[in-house]
């Protein structure tokens, strides 16, 4: 990840979207630990001079304030953006940005669709 990309996770609850931010923050050289930010609605992780915003709108009915901070984040073009729960905020999301779908297939299995722009078709591997 370069830095200005937006990452929107969305499955059921329980469906791997924190689980996939925390493989996410490791490849981004990030060694914070990762939790969900359901109830903080946002958290931060750190990796050299870059920095992964990653919200999680589950609980709100109205991003209120909150949507401020996630549009700040997405203009910082070294910061990586990655929202949960984004159906309150899609206003605020670009539209060029990585959906990933994720749909829980069993116990220990996701299948994942990954929705994307040409511009940022760099983020995925060549086998996804």
């Amino acid at each position: 990840m370069r830095g200005g990309e937006v990452i929107e996770l969305v499955s059921d609850v329980g469906g791997g979207k924190t689980t996939f931010v925390k493989t996410l923050a490791k490849g981004f050289g990030s060694a914070d630990a990762v939790a969900s930010p359901s109830f903080t609605i946002s958290r931060e992780y750190v990796s050299g001079d870059k920095i992964m915003y990653h919200f999680d709108f589950y609980r709100l009915t109205d991003p209120g304030i909150v949507a401020n901070e996630l549009a700040e984040a997405v203009g910082d073009r070294k910061g990586v953006v990655v929202v949960e729960w984004a159906n309150i905020v899609e206003n605020v999301l670009p539209v060029e940005r990585v959906t990933i779908n994720i749909r829980n297939t069993g116990d220990t299995t996701r299948e994942l669709e990954l929705l994307y722009p040409d511009s940022l078709a760099y983020l995925i591997p060549d086998n996804a």
